[in-house]
């Protein structure tokens, strides 16, 4: 199978920098480390190529290769390193932990070690990505969101035990709530899968969601969507991610938005930008015309001999700015539109309108061929 590329599995563009890049491998490492996915081949398959994409893009002189090369600038090297060491990618786990560090402390923060932390351990963050459209951007919304995660069970309320049950040592463990894995010279402490790091075990957990005290089911979520936002932006709502465990604090609910495209109008930070097509008369005579907002319609006169992309600036027609200095502006751009269907008579007209002409009505062109003539020659 043919390999991802480098940027992709990290999730970051080809222009991230070096401090981008490293936060988006210990990002996705502790995700996928094989300590957090116990049994996943999956997950342990891609905590590898995560180190190889990292190593990789953390090195300015393997970077520039990979970016001119792509894999083929590492074949060689992969194959080199096999026969005679050391010219290939590295232990995934050594690149972990250069990164993070070996102490014991910071992989107890990652991976839930401390004793009896799992009881009331806190819920998972959770990200929606939510599609609003540009006039719900600029004058704030309310929207009603549908979003499936595990919640407190109803029948326990979030305890994880029937009436009466008791703590129990956890047997895995031994109640010190983590178990320690081997990797090469290192001992990495883990949560204990078996008491997700209570340290005790329940003797009658709760039936209908087996002592988690939480259970998957879908929840309306009311949002309030500030005036002023784009693409980007991100709301947080408050204790709407995951229920915790066993009665811990639930987690956060973030909403990233993403603003749909506008049919008239184009987005220039807090500014709108609108084309508005007008006759080649109006344009060249002048003329009041009338153009859309997003509040509903503005007047605005264009004087006579108006060109084309001329932009006209309707002050305080934008959008709110998020920080709250004010509004943006609305940009009107003229496009001249040139008629394609003509009767006779109007042909006429142009005619003598052509005749009359003397070339000082029109100084661009005059102009123009004044600097290309030698073209011509």
């Amino acid at each position: 199978m043919a390999k991802r590329d480098y940027y992709e599995v990290l999730g970051v563009s080809r222009e991230a920098d070096q401090d981008e890049i490293k936060k988006a491998y210990r990002k996705l490492a502790v995700k996928l480390h094989p300590d957090k996915n116990p049994g996943d081949k999956n997950a342990e398959e891609s905590f590898k190529e995560l180190g190889e994409a990292y190593e990789a893009l953390s090195d300015p002189q393997r970077r520039a290769a990979y970016n001119q090369f792509g894999h083929a600038a590492f074949d060689a090297r992969q194959r080199a390193g096999r026969g005679g060491g050391g010219a290939g990618f590295h232990d995934p786990f050594d690149i972990f932990r250069e990164v993070f560090g070996g102490n014991s402390g910071i992989f107890e923060g990652i991976f839930g070690g401390g004793g009896d932390s799992g009881a009331g351990q806190r819920g998972e963050d959770l990200r929606y990505d939510l599609e609003i459209t540009l006039e719900e951007a600029a004058h704030g919304c309310e929207r009603e969101i549908s979003v499936t995660k595990q919640d407190a069970c109803e029948v326990c309320g979030g305890a994880g035990m029937e009436a009466g049950s008791r703590m129990q040592t956890c047997p895995t463990c031994g109640g010190r709530g983590q178990v320690l894995m081997a990797r090469g010279i290192f001992s990495i402490a883990q949560t204990c899968p078996h008491c997700k790091g209570a340290g005790k075990n329940l003797d009658k957990p709760c039936k209908a969601c087996s002592g988690d005290g939480r259970r998957n089911r879908s929840s309306k979520i009311k949002l309030r969507i500030p005036a002023g936002v784009d693409t980007g932006s991100r709301l947080r709502s408050s204790g709407n991610g995951e229920a915790g465990f066993r009665g811990g604090p639930p987690g956060d609910l973030y909403v990233m938005l993403h603003v749909k495209e506008h049919e008239i109008f184009q987005r220039d930070g807090d500014d709108l930008l609108c084309d508005v097509p007008v006759s080649f008369v109006q344009a060249a005579l002048g003329a009041e015309i009338v153009v859309p907002t997003l509040e509903g319609t503005a007047t605005i006169r264009i004087p006579a001999g108006t060109q084309p992309a001329t932009t006209f600036r309707v002050k305080a027609r934008g959008l709110k700015n998020l920080q709250g200095y004010g509004l943006g502006d609305l940009r009107v751009r003229i496009q001249v539109e040139v008629p394609t269907r003509l009767n006779a008579a109007q042909k006429e007209k142009l005619a003598e309108f052509s005749a009359l002409c003397d070339g000082k009505e029109a100084p661009l062109i005059s102009g123009f061929f004044e600097k290309a003539k030698k073209f011509f020659k």
